[in-house]
């Protein structure tokens, strides 16, 4: 209530608050929040260009496991570690995100012969002794790297 005679006392303009983008309709531009599909995206990529890179460096644990009924063992570790490099950049761009994951997916089941042969010789992994029942419970892993390569090649629906 005001008194009669009191000076109104000016109320000072606020600072509006601009609307967000998402009201305006247009983009957020970098997303802050990380999403449990954006996260295993990065890992998946990761984890892609490490082993892919390891290819390179390090080839010869690679090549011990490529099963001897393929030809240019060496040349196979070479062409497979630079998909594995291709397929987990490409996870990181949007564009070309889709076929990646596809590529990566080929590329899981092209390999798995390779583990499948280091299963049954029981074969060092990296140079590595490892029990031959972790070299059989390994091979359900390309079912999981499969799901995931998909999983996290999709674009998420607007609305989400």
């Amino acid at each position: 209530m005001r008194q009669e005679g009191a000076e109104a006392v000016p109320q000072l303009p606020g600072r509006a608050r601009p609307a967000s983008a998402k009201a305006r309709g247009g983009s957020t531009g970098l997303r802050l929040a990380v999403t449990a599909q954006g996260a295993v995206r990065i890992l998946l990529a990761v984890a892609m260009i490490g082993i892919g890179v390891l290819h390179f460096v390090r080839p010869e644990g690679f090549v011990a496991i490529v099963p001897s009924y393929l030809p240019a063992p060496y040349a196979l570790v070479l062409v497979s570690g630079f998909f594995e490099i291709l397929g987990g950049a490409g996870l990181l761009v949007p564009r070309v995100r889709r076929a990646a994951s596809f590529g990566l997916v080929a590329l899981y089941v092209a390999v798995f012969p390779a583990n499948l042969n280091m299963a049954q010789h029981h074969l060092p992994l990296a140079g590595t002794d490892v029990p031959a029942l972790l070299l059989w419970l390994r091979l359900p892993l390309q079912g999981v790297l499969i799901l995931l390569a998909l999983w996290v090649g999709k674009t998420p629906r607007k609305g989400r």
